[in-house]
């Protein structure tokens, strides 16, 4: 394997639809109200890859000093711990990659405002702290949450921020169904790493990785991806009606039934077998966000 595919092997590729998709999303919303400023948006996209590129880094650094990513791990190879590349130099890498979305974040705070300046601060500290620091989110059941927040609510609504409130942050106000469309898609992010937490749940129980699928268990934490997608569809049916456009029940439909295929594999699939569930629910995220830009663009 080359140098080139370690590295980019270690980007985890396809989990990266999770920064896609809410930034496609949030522009979409923006540009309901405004013409879309295609510069902030593309902003917003690199910002938000790097960001989850950099949390990646970071996570195979941290794991591997932890020795948390045992061979006996069914996911996919993870650098650090094979030994492919060396902690430190991973480390290097998330400190570069983070410094890049600061740059980012900088520009696009001079356009937002503060409120911009503050998510991307609390997103980068999340993105090192979710298996690093003294206390690390992932090993205390607290990364469901950060990806909820950084993928559903900051990515979407910071999006929208971006495209209509940039001249006047003080008095601008985002609609309440917008926040529901930013949950649902925060949902649906947050169900890619319980996935992974629940193919990894033997190997992280072993190590003392207190996540989530750990503190649940086995058949909870099934039910509580089943949770996540109900509730995703129920966020845009309800957001459909408070916008009064019939036309967004159609991603509703697209996350609800692919929801319930997607759950009734996952509840057959065990070890190895759920790392497909994994891509799965990434490309179903992608495909709800995508019918969502399309029919708020209609």
């Amino acid at each position: 394997m080359s140098l080139f595919h370690i590295w980019f092997s270690a980007t985890r590729p396809r989990t990266l639809a999770a920064g896609v998709a809410p930034v496609l999303v949030g522009t979409a919303l923006g540009g309901t109200v405004a013409a879309i400023d295609w510069r902030h948006a593309g902003a917003c996209l690199i910002g938000a890859i790097l960001i989850q590129i950099g949390s990646n880094f970071a996570n195979d650094a941290f794991d591997g000093l932890r020795g948390a990513d045992t061979p006996e791990r069914m996911g996919p190879q993870r650098a650090v711990a094979s030994g492919l590349i060396s902690a430190k130099a991973m480390l290097w890498a998330t400190a570069l990659i983070l410094i890049l979305a600061l740059g980012v974040g900088l520009y696009l705070s001079s356009v937002g405002g503060w409120p911009i300046l503050l998510l991307g601060l609390i997103s980068l500290v999340c993105a090192v702290a979710y298996t690093g620091g003294p206390y690390p989110l992932a090993y205390h059941g607290l990364g469901d949450l950060f990806v909820f927040l950084f993928f559903g609510l900051f990515a979407v609504l910071g999006s929208a921020w971006l495209q209509i409130c940039g001249h006047d942050p003080l008095s601008c106000c985002l609609p309440l169904a917008w926040w529901g469309i930013a949950a649902a898609l925060g949902l649906q992010a947050t169900s890619i790493i319980a996935v992974n937490n629940l193919r990894d749940l033997a190997t992280d129980t072993s190590v003392g990785k207190r996540t989530l699928a750990v503190r649940m268990g086995d058949r909870a934490s099934r039910w509580y991806i089943a949770g996540l997608h109900a509730g995703a569809t129920g966020l845009l049916i309800l957001a459909a009606l408070m916008l009064d456009r019939s036309l967004l029940l159609i991603p509703a439909v697209i996350a609800g039934l692919g929801g319930l295929l997607f759950c009734r594999g996952l509840f057959l699939a065990r070890g190895q077998e759920l790392n497909r569930y994994l891509a799965r629910s990434a490309a179903l995220e992608l495909f709800t966000a995508a019918a969502l830009a399309l029919v708020l663009m209609v």
